[in-house]
């Protein structure tokens, strides 16, 4: 058993924190909130820290899920960061999903304190986080992949390594592209059900048995035909995803057109109020 640091409690860390712990591993904890990570650690048997270097001291690897890249910088390497208190040979491992050029950074500034650095942006959203069934999309170096990831299969049902620093969080665009474009088709194709007057529970049973059939529309379908969205993976969550996908895009060449539209259609709902709303209440915007 490993001796394990975790920053970052939100709806995703709370769960994969608790995890490595149910999994045997000794586990500290920091959150911005301390009160968060106090409650953490009384559930869980595990201990709490102060800072993320408090945390990191010691540890053998560290893990991070928080916000976005000026989150991941300060808890890796701003004041009181992780970085300057891991010990050499240690294997800091970011969930956040946050921009490639800032994993490389990362990469590079582990290597010359003697760490290794993994980009492990995740998908499956909360419930997946608490069942233990996260996708896993690795950047990083083969040994130390290899020795975080049996820690990461106690919340990962498929943790893989796509290739160098930056490939994790370039799988994690590519899989909000095709959620992005997905769920406009989908809110268009329900929308379009209902106005014809079809009974969209028999046309989702019908349907989800053939080549439209996805993950969105089989766990989602249903409640966007009802207007329900207070659930699952927030549209400021994916606005941010989609802002980091956009400005790669511009680095690299790539067109997202559909991914643009999608963008600017999820800051229209973002106008309504539905900030916190699940990213299926694209729907919304066709309903009004």
């Amino acid at each position: 058993m490993a001796k394990a640091a975790f920053l970052g409690l939100g709806v995703m860390g709370y769960p994969m924190a608790g995890h490595l712990a149910a999994a045997g591993h000794e586990v500290t904890v920091y959150n911005r909130t301390s009160e968060k990570a106090e409650a953490w650690a009384q559930e869980h048997k595990g201990k709490s820290a102060r800072t993320p270097a408090d945390a990191a001291r010691g540890a053998d690897f560290v893990f991070a899920c928080v916000g976005d890249d000026p989150d991941v910088r300060a808890v890796a390497t701003g004041d009181h960061g992780a970085f300057g208190a891991m010990k050499v040979g240690a294997i800091y491992v970011d969930h956040t999903t946050a921009s490639a050029e800032l994993a490389r950074e990362l990469y590079e500034t582990a290597e010359k304190a003697g760490i290794a650095f993994i980009d492990g942006p995740v998908s499956g959203g909360q419930a997946g986080a608490e069942n233990g069934a996260l996708t896993v999309m690795c950047g990083g170096d083969a040994e130390p992949f290899g020795k975080a990831k049996p820690l990461m299969d106690s919340y990962g049902r498929a943790v893989t390594l796509i290739g160098e620093a930056g490939s994790g969080q370039l799988c994690k665009m590519v899989n909000q592209i095709c959620i992005a474009g997905l769920l406009q088709a989908l809110s268009e194709a329900l929308n379009f059900g209902s106005k014809a007057g079809l009974d969209m529970e028999t046309v989702l049973e019908v349907i989800s048995k053939g080549a439209a059939q996805s993950w969105q529309m089989e766990n989602r379908g249903s409640t966007m035909v009802d207007g329900k969205f207070d659930f699952g993976f927030a549209v400021d969550w994916m606005r941010k995803d989609l802002r980091i996908c956009i400005a790669e895009a511009e680095r690299n060449g790539a067109r997202l057109p559909a991914t643009a539209m999608v963008d600017q259609l999820y800051k229209n709902v973002q106008q309504d109020g539905g900030g916190r709303w699940d990213t299926s209440a694209l729907i919304h915007l066709l309903q009004k």
